[in-house]
């Protein structure tokens, strides 16, 4: 029996690791039926210890190969084609279109490499050099020796270990029988103490912590004298300042107002060297006058009118009426302009009063071809004009301030 080629091909005919071209001529004709094999099947064959050992005769030279090979035909078509070769594959979205390098190799634990000596081959006999001698040491200062301690002359202490049981008493003879005394009634325990209440503190405020104390032996330096600080309280201040402006300020704008309103009047018949003429002509006069002052003050509560004399021939016409006012200033000057044309005037002239929330105007005029200063008082409750002959405008506005003082009188004065 021929033996097995070691370098025999496949069943087929084919040689391992290349294909044969398709013929296209051949893909349409149908594939020819299988040639079976003379070979054996692997089952069939003998083992390894069925087989006969080889001999060391050579084979004849003129023996042909193994007709099982020889004579099986190479097919015309193997039934599988050529694959071509993968195209490159695109990248991903957000893939890096670099290439991605190797992962590094981990290198090992060091107790597992070879350790590698850095002197091997070097020449290392002549490093060693000549030490210089160093003085020795010099000899150390011996430790004082502690002093010695006096004996414990106490009693002696107790031996270390487990405590000894105490003693049994001695069995205690039988006494004579002896009177019970009554027992005391015990007291009952007195309570415990109650402690001190904290000192109630106020909503608001907080407890400054005490200052710290002075380190022990500390002593102050040369010259310096403890002066305690005193700690300032700015809440009085602030109230006393809240006070003034709540209450200050409106007593201050309403004194004078509460001072001259209301008022009352009377006109008195004599007033120093002055007699009020109660003739016809001097009463139509006071008449007209008191009319004019209630058609231009038509707020007034009172008015009044009055003319009077002195024997040297001195003549005063004094007129007006009582009532709230808001600006005494503005209600003065608006009284002068109204008696301008009448009267003649030239430029007023502002009069210190001396009294506040009162204030006087005065200026000179002519009337019934004589010169005359006609001055008008105004504050917060009244007002009081007066025309004056044969007088100066001084002697005028203080003889104006004695009138007023006598005809209007302030209810709360």
């Amino acid at each position: 029996m021929p033996e097995p080629q070691t370098g025999a091909g496949p069943a087929d005919g084919n040689t391992p690791g290349a294909e044969p071209d398709r013929d296209p001529a051949a893909a349409d004709e149908p594939t020819s039926p299988p040639v079976p094999s003379d070979q054996p099947e692997p089952s069939a064959q003998p083992t390894a210890a069925d087989q006969p050992e080889p001999s060391d005769q050579p084979e004849p030279s003129g023996q042909p190969e193994s007709t099982a090979t020889a004579d099986v035909p190479a097919p015309r078509w193997s039934g599988s084609a050529p694959v071509p070769p993968p195209s490159p594959r695109r990248p991903a979205w957000g893939e890096s279109a670099e290439p991605t390098p190797p992962q590094a190799v981990p290198v090992g634990p060091p107790e597992h490499q070879t350790p590698v000596d850095p002197w091997a081959g070097v020449d290392t006999g002549g490093w060693d050099l000549p030490s210089a001698e160093l003085p020795p040491l010099p000899p150390t200062m011996p430790y004082p020796s502690p002093p010695s301690t006096r004996q414990w002359s106490g009693p002696p202490a107790p031996p270390v270990g487990p405590h000894p049981l105490p003693p049994q008493a001695a069995p205690v003879p039988p006494q004579a029988a002896r009177p019970t005394m009554p027992s005391r009634p015990m007291s009952p325990p007195a309570a415990p103490p109650t402690p001190a209440r904290p000192p109630k503190q106020r909503r608001g405020r907080r407890s400054d912590p005490p200052p710290p104390a002075p380190p022990p032996n500390w002593q102050a330096p040369k010259g310096y004298v403890p002066v305690p600080v005193r700690r300032r309280r700015r809440w009085p201040w602030l109230l006393l300042l809240t006070l003034a402006c709540c209450c200050g300020c409106p007593a201050y704008y309403g004194f004078p107002i509460s001072a001259q309103y209301p008022a009352r009047v009377a006109l008195p018949v004599q007033i120093e060297d002055l007699s009020l003429r109660q003739d016809s002509r001097s009463a139509e006069t006071a008449k007209q006058l008191e009319n004019e002052v209630r058609q231009e003050h038509w707020l007034a509560e009172d008015t009044f009118a009055g003319v009077y004399s002195t024997n040297s021939g001195k003549r005063v016409t004094v007129f007006g009426g009582t009532g709230f006012r808001l600006s005494p200033e503005s209600d003065a000057e608006a009284e002068i302009s109204r008696l301008t044309d009448r009267y003649a005037l030239n430029a007023p002239e502002t009069v210190d009063t001396g009294v506040r929330g009162r204030h006087e105007r005065c200026a000179v005029g002519r009337a019934d071809g004589s010169d005359v200063v006609v001055c008008t008082s105004v504050d917060y409750g009244s007002i009081a004009t007066g025309v004056f002959t044969r007088l100066s405008v001084g002697d005028s506005a203080t003889l104006l301030n004695t009138l007023r003082a006598q005809i209007v009188q302030p209810e709360r004065g």
